[in-house]
């Protein structure tokens, strides 16, 4: 039985390395070690959510989270196969995710940009208005996430007045500047418009 240990790594990268290892079951058994009742509770509930029987021991501060995986069933591929045909628009207007402290902000953005960049079914376009400009500019905390996002065929694109107003003309370095009417249309052609 593989064991993965994730304790000390931050949210949401046990769930994400639960997810990559499970990709990699067929069917049988994983055991995945977390330091947190937060992780423990992520993982528990990812699991679950792909169909998997969970028990948790606790161990000090460990957790140990036993998941077994069993082989799903054809109708729920096809659903999958359906869903990663739809075109999924991510729209972000900040370079920070939520409204609070700018640290944190920060923070979260990171963490979605790089949760994205781990999940299966990638987007197909990101679209950058206002500051969220900045996230694609040299100086940017995030942009090799960003680029390969951009390799794995995700399409980003800026918004050209959005660039012009932080004055980052000749420094975006991943993806195309864009106007607004190509940034509505896309909008209004896709499956669905995410918003973080």
């Amino acid at each position: 039985m593989p064991v993965i240990d994730c304790r000390g790594l931050a949210c949401p990268q046990p769930v994400v390395t639960t997810k990559q290892a499970l990709d990699q079951l067929q069917e049988g058994e994983l055991m995945v070690i977390v330091n947190n009742a937060s992780s423990c509770n992520n993982v528990e509930r990812f699991a679950r959510s792909q169909g998997c029987s969970v028990d948790i021991k606790e161990a000090g501060e460990d957790f140990y989270v036993h998941i077994q995986k069993a082989i799903r069933r054809d109708e729920e591929k096809a659903t999958q196969t359906d869903q990663k045909a739809k075109k999924v628009v991510v729209y972000i207007n900040s370079q920070l995710l939520g409204d609070g402290d700018e640290a944190l902000g920060s923070f979260l953005m990171k963490a979605f940009l790089k949760t994205l960049l781990d999940l299966e079914t990638q987007p197909s376009r990101l679209i950058l208005v206002n500051s969220g400009v900045q996230l694609a500019s040299e100086d940017s905390k995030v942009l090799e996430t960003l680029q390969l996002l951009s390799k794995k065929g995700v399409e980003i694109v800026s918004c050209g007045t959005c660039i012009d107003f932080y004055e980052l003309k000749g420094k975006v370095r991943v993806g195309s500047i864009s106007n607004m009417y190509d940034i509505i249309q896309s909008m209004l052609e896709a499956d669905r418009v995410i918003r973080p």
